[in-house]
């Protein structure tokens, strides 16, 4: 009898994050109306789905946290033994615990965190003075990055001190000229003593969405924007619509970034989730680049 040739899937997750502890990725994003799917795997190359230890197999689902739509942008983070998920739901963050990555992440207390406006994409940050950050997108003449520090219990932020990291201003930043100007997605890295803000720009249905990178001395700015931006577009991998990402650091210590692109050339639907390694070049003054020939999209089994 012949064997079936097993074919592959490319994972379906907009605005994924990656989580790697103890030998295991887990992979999070956007992808449920009712909360959000989770992957794990031991190479990042095979992957198993329904892994989520909340309904349905979810890592976090609708009902055990703040929100009933719009569940978007997932980071996991943990702090003191606990795991925590910092999301976007109703065009708000919240925060949700839980003691395995797999979830189930929930609240005690159903809530958002506090703001004046809409808040979405949130990232949590920890300095290596053990303060915490939270780094969010306000929706407010545009979507503007904003950074304020977080409570140590994760509960809430100290909305007197946010401040505005960056937002899109420049040609790259806003292609089609729109007067609802789009800086999304952030991700905080560390590097020396230097603070690397990600963040994406342009509308996510755009071809030209594309990442770029800003520094800063101190987690609550001043920052400068990389004048080489964009570090990641379409003409740098191939596909349109690339963005909205996290970094991580795999189990051989590289850098990475998960990000999402369009489905194809002529559809944005269901977006697919993707990699790439990142890299600090040695030459002076210290930037970041992006390995185009490390470009892979995710895979499941079918």
């Amino acid at each position: 009898m012949a064997v079936k040739a097993q074919t592959k899937d490319t994972l379906l997750l907009a605005d994924p994050t990656m989580f790697y502890e103890d030998g295991q990725y887990y992979v999070y994003g956007t992808g449920s109306n009712r909360g959000f799917p989770v992957y794990q795997s031991a190479d990042m190359v095979n992957w198993q789905a329904g892994v989520g230890k909340a309904e349905g197999g979810l890592a976090l689902a609708m009902g055990d946290s703040y929100g009933t739509n719009k569940f978007w942008a997932p980071q996991v983070f943990k702090n003191k033994g606990k795991y925590y998920m910092a999301y976007a739901a109703n065009e708000y963050v919240a925060i949700a615990e839980a003691d395995s990555p797999l979830g189930p992440f929930k609240q005690k207390t159903i809530k958002a965190i506090s703001g004046p406006v809409h808040q979405i994409d949130p990232y949590i940050f920890k300095d290596t003075d053990g303060k915490l950050y939270l780094y969010f997108v306000r929706l407010q003449k545009g979507n503007r990055i904003f950074v304020a520090p977080l409570k140590d219990d994760l509960s809430d932020i100290d909305t007197a001190a946010a401040k505005e990291c960056v937002n899109s201003s420049l040609p790259w930043e806003n292609t089609a000229n729109s007067r609802w100007p789009v800086c999304e997605g952030p991700t905080v890295v560390k590097h020396g003593n230097l603070y690397y803000l990600l963040y994406s720009s342009n509308d996510y249905q755009n071809i030209d969405y594309a990442i770029g990178y800003a520094t800063a001395t101190s987690p609550m700015g001043p920052w400068t924007k990389n004048p080489t931006n964009p570090i990641i577009d379409r003409n740098l991998v191939g596909f349109n619509g690339t963005g909205h990402g996290d970094v991580f650091t795999g189990k051989d210590g590289q850098l990475y970034y998960v990000m999402h692109t369009h489905n194809s050339n002529i559809k944005v639907q269901r977006r697919k989730t993707a990699v790439i390694k990142l890299n600090f070049t040695k030459t002076k003054p210290t930037t970041l680049v992006a390995d185009k020939d490390s470009f892979r999209f995710l895979t499941i089994d079918k």
